[in-house]
């Protein structure tokens, strides 16, 4: 009987109910990290899509649960999704997961449970492992209101756009990026938003768990001197200071203040006022020399 068969109030001459898509959590690296209920789900539902079932394969074993997989990634996404479809609606209810952690997440999931939705199947989420959260929570970065970027575009104009839409916004920042291309959006986002606090979470729940907190000046310069990273990467970095306006205007008023309340360097004025406000020095510098020009 399929699980979202009703048990009050339906007799056999309705007609069959639709099946339910449960959106399954998964562990994202420990073993353990998996519910109660997404085990009994797994076993109960009549199919399970999986992004890659070799990998889906050996949690089964591990929990001696022998539903039947089918693949469903982003390169069959188009033609598996009308075929589950036509299960759901024929009454089988069906399980989605992911490699790791949450389906619909930076994910192929999502393309199933929009075409689910438009087609009123029930879609019942079965939550568990986030990398998201589970990096954000010990990150020690504000909590209370955060952006999911997810994984950044691959060409460098695209990237460098979104950046410069992101770096007034106040909240923590959370991207998705694979080990190779790590340094380079750290670089990246250090050149556009300046050296802001940053935490960097790598194999999350995995023996080779790593998790480093620090200025991202810092933590670029000992990932470009140290091996190279492996590993799947969550990178967080501290938003914009609430109430911080980065106008011009700003920073000069800042810049005047600072030059008339202590005797420091023109380069260390710049080194403060750029760790203020969260910006490039070299942004901050052109503005000096143009008060300075003035004087």
């Amino acid at each position: 009987m399929p699980l979202s068969l009703p048990t009050e109030g339906w007799t056999p001459s309705d007609s069959p109910p639709f099946g339910t898509l449960f959106v399954v959590a998964t562990p994202i690296g420990h073993m353990e990290d998996i519910t109660l209920r997404a085990l009994r789900t797994l076993k109960d539902v009549e199919v399970i899509a999986a992004e890659d079932t070799r990998k889906t394969r050996k949690l089964l074993t591990r929990h001696k649960i022998s539903t039947p997989l089918v693949s469903y990634h982003d390169h069959n996404e188009e033609q598996r999704t009308p075929k589950l479809l036509a299960k759901l609606k024929s009454g089988a209810s069906i399980a989605l997961v992911t490699d790791a952690g949450t389906p619909s997440i930076s994910d192929p999931g999502h393309y199933l449970v929009r075409a689910a939705i438009r087609e009123a199947v029930s879609v019942v989420p079965i939550p568990g492992a986030s990398a998201i959260i589970a990096a954000l929570s010990v990150s020690g970065l504000p909590t209370d209101s955060f952006v999911f970027v997810g994984f950044v575009p691959r060409k460098p104009g695209k990237r460098k756009a979104l950046l410069d839409q992101l770096k007034q916004v106040p909240r923590t920042l959370i991207f998705y990026e694979s080990p190779q291309r790590l340094l380079v959006l750290m670089q990246e986002i250090l050149s556009v938003m300046g050296d802001r606090k940053a935490v960097t979470a790598r194999e999350l729940t995995k023996v080779h768990e790593e998790v480093l907190r620090g200025p991202l000046s810092k933590m670029v310069q000992d990932m470009s001197a140290g091996p190279p990273l492996k590993g799947e990467c969550t990178l967080l970095v501290a938003g914009c200071e609430t109430g911080r306006r980065m106008d011009r205007e700003s920073i000069q008023n800042h810049l005047r203040r600072l030059h008339h309340e202590q005797d420091g360097s023109l380069s260390d004025l710049v080194k403060e006022v750029a760790r203020e406000y969260g910006l490039p020095k070299r942004v901050v510098y052109e503005e000096a020399l143009k008060i300075k020009k003035e004087n």
